[in-house]
């Protein structure tokens, strides 16, 4: 069973790198990574959108850094860690 666990956070700690990436490329909702970026919005929003509500994006003049997937994927390893 922990194998199972540690192998579904693995694959969405992956994702959460991809949905990473993916939010720095500007694109169009019907390019096929726009597809993509949409389902890994639907799978990581609502996990990251708590982390935000505590810690909310850092403005930095005319941009902001978004610390709150960073706190995920270390959470993410947390768990792991713990499991294993």
């Amino acid at each position: 069973m922990a194998d199972v666990l540690d192998t579904a956070l693995t694959l969405y700690l992956i994702a959460v790198f991809a949905w990473v990436v993916l939010s720095w490329i500007p694109m169009s909702s019907g390019h096929p990574l726009g597809k993509v970026q949409y389902y890994l919005d639907r799978i990581i929003g609502p996990v990251i959108r708590p982390i935000r509500r505590v810690i909310p994006p850092i403005r930095l003049g005319g941009g902001a850094l978004d610390l709150s997937p960073i706190i995920l994927l270390i959470g993410i390893q947390i768990i792991r860690g713990l499991i294993r």
